[in-house]
């Protein structure tokens, strides 16, 4: 069927922007986390790593056309969850205009379909080094269509029963950081803990890529907080601006604590203070992103016998849910719908920021608007404690949730049969390692590897 190719409706300076925005966003997982991922882990558990964030950004985006984008941003099926149809498979419903900015469905789809792929690759953060590969491959689908899609409609649908009742989140404070960092952490309790070597010493091995895969990580939010606007406008600019600067306040503040507190400065310890940073404020926010998640991380983990339980490999419950946390609170006590930074929330003059609603003598609305950011945390937190358990049981009742002692033990090798690194030590050669001539044409005899011992 023959389309119009510029519409009236259509923007093409907002639709550029808009797709720019989402291939920012999708470079901070593929190959941003990808890389993050693969290096900040022991060497043994590089490719399995990597490889987990991979995986979960191509199963989502074919869940995301099947099903997932019309459930989160579809028809009302619930208050909570829209009708999943296969209208985004077809040529007319991508080509009409979208339920926001002055671009076609298709660009939403794609825009909105990257955030929900490194919502699932956050969860896999704390579940690195023992979980089964083919139980998150199980997880990511049915994670992201009972958990992800309800949060999505609920907060980000205009059909939604959060959005209508005011509860703000610009750009995923509570649908993709809070979630994640809650969803994480419950996944983690359920998998059990990486093997108690594992856990005593877990160092990177390459601390320069996962720099690199940070610094990916950083110049995305570019465009995961300037497209939330859905225009190539001041807001969008003002939300850049913003972000980076909170993002360098939060990481320095990460970075002094670890001074004052250990006595050296943390490349890992940056990073991490990069990360929590709460996504569209300035410095006063990226002061609080940087020492509050340090402090229940540092201290309140430490100090919590049910915390040190659960083995969050890489503190997603820190560095995005508790940041998530802080973020929805501070929006309801600083964002007002006239301020640029803001997300807008209809006409409907209740919903402003405290600080606002306290200077203009309207403590009361201001101070509902804060309520409501608390109901979102309690809706997403519950939800997410609920849906994850529900999903890990059923997981596990097809296939083992923690991988084998054995395979704990051996690592990449046992899983994919593959080692990210062609390094080896203890006697070992090049042609009896897995980068050698195993399994292929005039390899000597009795030269075996390591995977032909394990067998």
């Amino acid at each position: 069927m023959a389309t119009e190719a510029a519409p009236e409706w259509l923007d093409k300076g907002d639709n550029a922007w808009q797709l720019t925005a989402a291939t920012l966003v999708g470079l901070q997982s593929v190959p941003g986390l990808v890389i993050l991922y693969g290096s900040i882990v022991k060497k043994k558990w590089a490719v399995n790593s990597a490889f987990m964030a991979l995986y979960a950004f191509a199963a989502t985006f074919v869940c995301w056309c099947l099903w997932a984008f019309r459930m989160s941003f579809g028809d009302r099926l619930l208050p909570f969850v829209g009708r999943p149809d296969f209208a985004a498979l077809g040529q007319a419903f991508l080509t009409q205009q979208g339920f926001a900015g002055a671009y076609p469905a298709a660009t939403l789809l794609f825009f909105q379909f990257v955030f929900a792929a490194i919502t699932l690759i956050l969860v896999a953060g704390s579940l690195l080094g023992r979980v089964n590969f083919r139980a998150w491959m199980l997880f990511v689908p049915l994670w992201l269509t009972f958990s992800y899609t309800i949060e999505a409609f609920s907060l980000w649908s205009p059909n939604g029963f959060l959005f209508k009742a005011g509860v703000m989140d610009f750009a995923g404070g509570y649908v993709i950081h809070l979630s994640s960092g809650i969803a994480g952490f419950t996944a983690a309790y359920w998998v059990g803990p990486r093997s108690a070597k594992d856990r005593e010493a877990f160092p990177p091995n390459n601390i320069l890529l996962t720099l690199a895969g940070a610094g990916l990580l950083w110049m995305g939010w570019t465009g995961f907080n300037g497209g939330a606007p859905y225009a190539a406008n001041i807001d969008a600019t003002v939300a850049v601006v913003n972000t980076h600067f909170c993002t360098a306040t939060s990481l320095l503040v990460w970075l002094c604590l670890d001074c004052l507190v250990f006595g050296r400065p943390s490349a890992i310890g940056a990073v991490q203070g990069m990360i929590t940073f709460l996504g569209w404020a300035a410095m006063l926010m990226g002061v609080v992103s940087g020492s509050v998640p340090w402090c229940t991380m540092m201290v309140l983990h430490k100090r919590s016998r049910f915390l040190k339980r659960v083995d969050d490999t890489l503190a997603v419950l820190h560095t995005h849910g508790v940041a998530g946390s802080l973020g929805g609170v501070l929006t309801g006590r600083a964002c007002g719908k006239a301020r640029p930074a803001c997300i807008p929330i209809g006409d409907d003059p209740r919903y402003v920021g405290l600080a606002y609603a306290v200077r203009d003598g309207r403590a009361a609305a201001g101070l509902r608007q804060v309520g409501m950011q608390l109901a979102g945390i309690a809706f997403i937190a519950a939800l997410n404690v609920a849906v994850t358990s529900a999903v890990c049981l059923v997981v596990g009742l097809l296939v083992p949730l923690r991988l084998g002692e054995e395979q704990l033990a051996a690592g990449d090798d046992a899983i994919h049969g593959e080692d990210a690194y062609a390094v080896w030590g203890d006697g070992e050669t090049y042609e009896q390692s897995v980068h050698g001539n195993h399994g292929y044409p005039g390899q000597p005899r009795g030269v075996q590897s390591r995977r032909d011992d394990m067998i």
